[in-house]
C-alpha cells in the first residue's frame, strides 16, 4: 500500500512534467514547490510514468479519492500519447481528456432558435446588425467595469456565504486584460486565493456581468477551488487537489458548476429585476434596453452547442476554416471578426477539446441538481465528483 503522500506527489510531479511540454496543462498550483519539477523528460518516458501511475492509483484505499484520480490519470495518459506523437481522432481526444462524449448541435434546432431570435430583436435589418445595435446600448465601458462589478460581487458573495458557506480567508483580485481567446478567467493561486481576469477585447454587456461574476467568482470557479482546497487538502490531506489541470475531467464538473452558478443563488426573476433596476441605474443604462437584451440572451440560450459543433466541423470533419467561420457567424449571430475570435479559442492547442466542457458539463450539473435537489450544489463545490459519476446518476438530454 502506498503512503497517502506518495500518490499525490507522483500525480503532481507528472503534471508538471507534462506542462513542461504543453504549457497551460496546469491551470493552477498551490502545493509544495519542491514537487513543481518542470525538468523536461522524453514524452515516451512520461507515457510510461502515466501508465504506471494508473496502476498505482488502483491501490488507493479511499473509494471516492481513487475514482477521481483514476479518470484524472487517464487524461494524463491521453496527454502523454499526444505528446509522444500519436495521432488521435478528435472525438477520441475529447473522450480521453474529459471523460465525456462530444456532441453535435442539431442544425434544425439551431435554425429554430434563429427564428425565435428574429422575433426577440427589435428594429429592422440583419440579425447581426440588430443584435449589435442593442448590445451597444447595454455595454459597460472598460473604465467603468470594476465599479459596476463591485455591487454584483458583493451580493453574490453574501448569497454564497449564506447558502453554502465560504472558507475563512478566501479571496481574489480582479483585473482587466486583452489579447486573450476567452471572455473571463479564474486563475487558482492556492492558499484559498485566485485572480479573475476580464477580457476587454470584445464588448462586455451589463446583462452578462452577473453570470460572468457568478461563473468566475461566487459561487463558481473561485468558490469551488477554495472550498475544495479547504475540505479536501486541509481537512482530508488529499494533496492532489493542490493542483488544477486544464485538460482533465475535473474541468467538466468545474465548468458545469460555473455555468449553473448564478441559478444556484438567484432565480431568473431576481436577476431580471436586479439588472433592470439597481444595476441599470448604477451603470447609467436604460432599463428597457437591458430588458430587451435579456430577452435576446434567453432566445440564444438554446444555442450553446454552436462552438462545439464548429470544433467538430473543423477538427473531426476537416472542413475549411472559412466554412467554420461562416457557421459561427450565422449561429452565434456575430460579425466575422467576432467569429474569428471564437475560432481562436477552438484552435488553441490546450482549448480545442476544452470547448465541450461547457455544454456537456452544464447539462450534467443541471441534471444532478434537478435529481438531487437538496445539497446537490454544495456537494459539487466540496466533493471530487467525476463526469462519469454525474452521468450515471442522471439522464442527460
Amino acid at each position: 500500500m502506498l503512503r497517502r503522500m506518495d500518490i499525490a506527489e507522483r500525480y503532481i510531479r507528472l503534471a508538471h512534467a507534462i506542462d513542461a511540454h504543453a504549457p497551460g496543462f496546469i491551470d493552477g498550483y498551490g502545493g509544495p514547490q519542491e514537487w513543481a519539477d518542470r525538468q523536461e523528460r522524453d514524452p515516451a518516458q512520461l507515457r510510461l510514468e502515466a501508465n504506471d501511475l494508473a496502476v498505482r492509483v488502483e491501490e488507493v484505499a479511499e473509494e471516492q479519492r481513487r475514482a477521481w484520480l483514476a479518470v484524472q490519470v487517464r487524461a494524463m495518459q491521453t496527454m502523454t500519447r499526444l505528446l509522444a506523437g500519436e495521432q488521435l481522432r478528435y472525438s477520441d481526444e475529447v473522450r480521453g481528456l474529459y471523460d465525456i462524449e462530444p456532441r453535435r448541435a442539431d442544425p434544425a434546432a439551431l435554425d429554430a432558435s434563429l427564428r425565435v431570435l428574429e422575433d426577440a430583436l427589435p428594429g429592422s435589418g440583419s440579425l447581426v446588425d440588430r443584435k449589435n445595435a442593442l448590445r451597444d446600448r447595454v455595454v459597460v465601458p472598460p473604465s467603468a467595469l470594476l465599479d459596476v462589478t463591485a455591487p454584483i460581487l458583493a451580493e453574490l458573495r453574501e448569497r454564497t456565504r449564506t447558502r453554502f458557506g465560504l472558507p475563512q480567508g478566501e479571496g481574489f483580485s480582479i483585473g482587466l486584460v486583452s489579447g486573450k481567446p476567452w471572455g473571463g478567467y479564474n486563475w487558482p493561486l492556492g492558499g484559498l486565493q485566485s485572480r479573475i481576469d476580464i477580457n476587454t477585447d470584445l464588448p462586455v454587456t451589463l446583462t452578462g456581468l452577473p453570470d460572468l461574476m457568478a461563473h468566475e467568482g461566487y459561487p463558481g470557479h473561485h468558490t469551488e477551488h477554495s472550498t475544495k482546497e479547504a475540505r479536501l487538502v486541509r481537512e482530508r490531506g488529499w494533496q492532489e487537489h493542490h493542483i488544477q489541470l486544464l485538460n482533465a475531467p475535473e474541468c467538466v464538473v468545474s465548468e458545469g458548476v460555473a455555468t449553473n452558478a448564478l441559478d444556484a443563488v438567484m432565480t431568473r426573476e431576481e436577476v431580471h429585476s436586479w439588472l433592470t433596476g439597481e444595476l441599470a441605474a448604477h451603470a447609467g443604462l436604460d432599463p428597457d434596453d437591458v430588458a430587451a437584451m435579456l430577452r435576446v440572451s434567453e432566445a440564444q440560450s438554446s444555442m450553446k452547442g454552436v462552438s462545439g459543433a464548429a470544433a467538430m466541423l473543423l477538427h473531426e470533419d476537416g472542413r475549411p476554416e472559412s466554412e467554420v467561420i461562416e457557421f459561427l457567424s450565422r449561429y452565434n449571430v456575430v460579425t466575422e471578426q467576432h467569429a474569428r475570435k471564437n475560432l481562436e479559442f477552438i484552435t488553441q492547442p490546450n482549448l480545442r477539446a476544452y470547448i465541450f466542457t461547457y455544454s456537456v458539463g452544464s447539462d450534467l450539473v443541471r441534471g444532478f441538481m434537478a435529481s438531487h435537489r437538496q445539497g446537490a450544489f454544495a456537494r459539487l463545490l466540496s466533493e471530487p465528483l467525476t463526469p462519469g459519476q454525474l452521468a450515471t446518476q442522471v439522464p442527460v438530454a
